[in-house]
């Protein structure tokens, strides 16, 4: 399967409008973007081994880490990685369902839950 760049960025743009509002519409000093894939450093970073995929990645400071003093500083940032994602799906329909899914995971992050309180309200 293929997806041109607009077509991805329409998938990210329409899971945002999905998503529950109160978490988008809360969403502070964030950048929403999207790569072909992670770079070398971002994947040492989050400690992906080879073989092993990186959907999306939350780079900032989170809201509950936020102090008196942050002002002036550039914005968090939130990359989706349009060609791991690509290899997990099989359809149009099922790579939206992981961009919301994937998307929905690194604001969590945004908002300060760890992968074991994002993976328990995702059972629920």
């Amino acid at each position: 399967m293929d997806i041109s760049d607009e077509q991805f960025e329409a998938m990210i743009n329409k899971a945002m409008d999905e998503l529950p509002q109160e978490y988008i519409k809360n969403l502070n000093n964030v950048a929403i973007t999207y790569a072909d894939k992670p770079t070398t450093e971002q994947l040492g970073k989050q400690g992906v081994k080879h073989g092993q995929l990186l959907l999306g990645l939350y780079e900032g400071i989170p809201q509950t880490q936020r102090g008196a003093g942050y002002a002036l500083v550039l914005p968090d940032k939130i990359t989706l990685f349009k060609h791991p994602l690509l290899q997990v799906t099989h359809d149009q329909k099922s790579l939206f369902e992981q961009v919301k899914r994937t998307l929905w995971h690194e604001i969590a992050h945004h908002y300060g839950l760890g992968h074991d309180s994002i993976h328990r309200i995702e059972g629920k």
